[in-house]
């Protein structure tokens, strides 16, 4: 990072103009030696959200963003693809001083990451998914749930927020209402041509075309009780990716607001573990051997009758 005077364990929040987008940035210091970790948050969500996350992180340093039109940052002039935000993500993390980092991808930037690792793959040493699925060839929620996902309003009228929050993220939010005040006081700046935006970006969007060909070490958390992403999204994800691993957390879809400190120890180790990069397969091989695992072979011999 560029800023070495900051103090370990501090959140610093700025602006930052990157190709003449500014952007609200939220850097949380560190005292590790490894890459950064940059870091993509859901759709409509402000950095603020994943604040419970970033105060878990013991050593490593982290950098978030609000996705223009989100949040601290102003909308842009016209809607962008994923390729468009990682690129912007890219530029960003070169002028904080960082060629190489780790990335990691919630719900609707998991996406995002997806696309950052396969669009710069010397640029992201590892790669982490939470709660995220495959793009629109994802195995979906149900209607009722993706409907109250269509508007940001859940963003803006906390009484409605209250309403579905069970629904929508299962897990604690079943049990739990504090949880909800806690989580929609952290809500601000979702807009509904910033949030139009984001759905416009993943129309139509899929990485199974190339998930084979992802050479990064992969985490893939997701939550056993996710009403949103169906856990299925995170057993397609592993078995494409040549080295992934999928570790299920007993929670709905936003674990790493309900569970931040467990959710990051469980990042924290596999950024620092010994992983090597693998040399990807091709997309027949993956898709072959995923199959065998998903489904039942018979133990006994066939006979002729």
């Amino acid at each position: 990072m560029s800023d070495n005077l900051a103090k370990p364990g501090t959140i610093e929040a700025r602006q930052i103009t990157i190709d003449g987008q500014p952007l609200q940035v939220a850097i949380k210091h560190g005292s590790g030696s490894g890459p950064p970790l940059l870091l993509f948050n859901g759709i409509g969500a402000n950095w603020e959200l994943a604040k419970p996350f970033l105060d878990s992180l013991t050593t490593t340093t982290a950098i978030i963003f609000d996705v223009p039109g989100i949040g601290g940052s102003p909308r842009p002039a016209w809607p962008y693809r994923p390729s468009t935000l990682a690129r912007l993500a890219a530029d960003l993390a070169a002028e904080l001083g960082c060629m190489e980092v780790d990335v990691a991808g919630v719900s609707w930037g998991g996406g995002i990451a997806q696309q950052f690792a396969h669009q710069f793959p010397k640029r992201c040493r590892r790669l982490v998914l939470a709660a995220t699925a495959p793009g629109f060839t994802m195995v979906p929620a149900s209607p009722s749930v993706l409907w109250k996902m269509a508007t940001p309003r859940r963003y803006t009228d906390k009484d409605y927020m209250s309403s579905i929050a069970a629904d929508i993220y299962g897990g604690a939010f079943r049990h739990d209402p504090s949880l909800i005040g806690r989580h929609a006081s952290a809500m601000h700046g979702a807009r509904n041509v910033g949030y139009l935006y984001q759905l416009l970006a993943m129309a139509g969007w899929t990485s199974l075309p190339w998930l084979w060909s992802l050479p990064q070490p992969t985490l893939v958390l997701m939550g056993s009780d996710d009403p949103l992403v169906p856990p299925i999204n995170g057993h397609i994800l592993t078995g494409l990716i040549p080295n992934a691993e999928l570790r299920m957390i007993d929670d709905g879809h936003l674990f790493m607001v309900t569970r931040p400190v467990e959710t990051a120890a469980l990042i924290e180790a596999f950024l620092g573990g010994e992983r090597p990069r693998v040399e990807p397969s091709s997309l027949l091989s993956r898709t072959n051997d995923h199959l065998r695992t998903l489904v039942p072979t018979s133990g006994g011999e066939h006979h002729k009758s």
